[in-house]
């Protein structure tokens, strides 16, 4: 016997869930469901942001916000501008979780925990009677006569008039879509970190500058804070450059040079000169002491010693060539990937279904009625600080606009 919903969510993130609600408060009456295959839903919330949950960014501006998603940016204006950052902060308000801005931009729970953010949905679904159907794994799923869709599950069939495709980067679900004539772009890892082998940093893990890193012989660059880590490099700064790059650095095998400026937005000449006034400033200090610039001393200790300084030359006794070779390091010093880390916890993936073949203006498929489409399904993904949550908070409800539109 099969169970009967006006709307079934296949998924219980963070994008199925806003999604549910956002339905079942523009129209009580009807009857959704959630279906997860987990045992747990909203898993990704828990741990998203450190166990914070980094729920979105005080970028209010659609036509800025579109800047941090290196796929979806020409697609998101128009629904950006239905549903911002600022709609964000204000629905959460109306469902009691104050959200706060750090100095980065990046907004979390006042409360600091994800599950203040759980407990908001948990809470909003019993309200309304969304039926949140765990441990469900679809097998397979066609439209059926009379416009309806039939969902089954391993132990269950499910009919909806709507069908609300939420299950993020799920191959299994990809694979279902492409069964139905969607097409998939091939999926590669966005936001990963850097595995480098190197003397020059090799007992540096926890040194953070901000730096520009740009990958040789590509026209890929990014700055921001860089971090030294066991295995490589991390931080912001690089893992802005691994989503803008990521089908390109996908195409190298992980295997590339990158290029580091540790004085960030310093040129090559003007790092010599400052260099060579440093050199008359201090002509009785060691060089290697103390870092002239705004980083940390054991990176300046570490790069004065690559230059072939040693630990008792003075700033009177550089020769030309150390000042030419210091300033190297310091703005042009280069650094051999090879491979790649990610965060599973943190796991964001390029690729997902053919933004050509969604409407914006519905989330609806334009291959099937009564098919949408919000999250990560999708060919779209952000940067780290809360993009890619208010990409399923947009997404989810404009779908849920739409469908309420269509269901009376």
């Amino acid at each position: 016997m099969s169970k009967q919903y006006d709307v079934v969510i296949a998924g219980g993130g963070a994008a199925g869930f806003f999604t549910a609600i956002n339905i079942a408060e523009r129209n009580p009456r009807l009857k959704i469901a959630i279906i997860e295959r987990g045992k747990e839903v909203l898993a990704k919330v828990r741990v998203s942001g450190g166990g914070r949950c980094n729920v979105t960014h005080a970028c209010f501006i659609p036509n800025e916000l579109v800047k941090f998603y290196p796929r979806g940016e020409r697609e998101l204006k128009g629904p950006f501008n239905r549903f911002c950052s600022g709609d964000t902060i204000e629905w959460f308000e109306r469902h009691g979780v104050e959200l706060k801005i750090e100095e980065d931009g990046r907004m979390f729970p006042v409360t600091d925990s994800s599950q203040t953010i759980i407990d908001c949905f948990l809470a909003a679904a019993k309200r309304y009677n969304i039926h949140i159907l765990t441990v469900q794994s679809i097998q397979s799923l066609y439209h059926a006569d009379a416009g309806h869709w039939k969902i089954q599950t391993q132990d269950e069939t499910y009919i909806a008039q709507s069908l609300v495709m939420t299950t993020g980067s799920n191959p299994k679900m990809w694979d279902m879509m492409q069964e139905l004539g969607h097409t998939i772009v091939p999926p590669v890892p966005s936001l990963f970190t850097f595995n480098i082998k190197d003397a020059r940093i090799k007992d540096l893990m926890g040194v953070s500058a901000l730096a520009e890193v740009k990958v040789k012989g590509s026209k890929l660059n990014a700055s921001g804070p860089t971090l030294i880590t066991h295995w490589g490099m991390s931080g912001p700064g690089i893992l802005r450059l691994s989503a803008w790059g990521a089908r390109e650095l996908a195409d190298k095998d992980y295997k590339f040079t990158i290029s580091v400026n540790w004085l960030h937005n310093v040129t090559f000449e003007e790092c010599e000169e400052t260099l060579r006034e440093l050199k008359l400033e201090h002509a009785k200090k060691t060089v290697s002491k103390k870092s002239p610039f705004d980083f940390p001393n054991r990176l300046w200790e570490s790069l004065t010693k690559a230059a072939g300084i040693n630990a008792e030359t003075r700033w009177a006794d550089l020769g030309k060539q150390q000042l030419y070779k210091l300033a190297t390091e310091l703005v042009q010093g280069e650094y051999t990937v090879n491979g790649k880390s990610t965060f599973k916890e943190e796991f964001v993936t390029a690729g997902g279904i053919d933004l050509r073949e969604v409407n914006f203006k519905t989330m609806q498929s334009k291959l099937h009625e009564g098919l949408y489409f919000a999250g990560e399904i999708l060919n779209i993904d952000a940067i780290t600080g809360g993009f890619n949550f208010q990409n399923a908070w947009t997404a989810g409800f404009i779908a849920a606009e739409s469908i309420t539109t269509q269901i009376k």
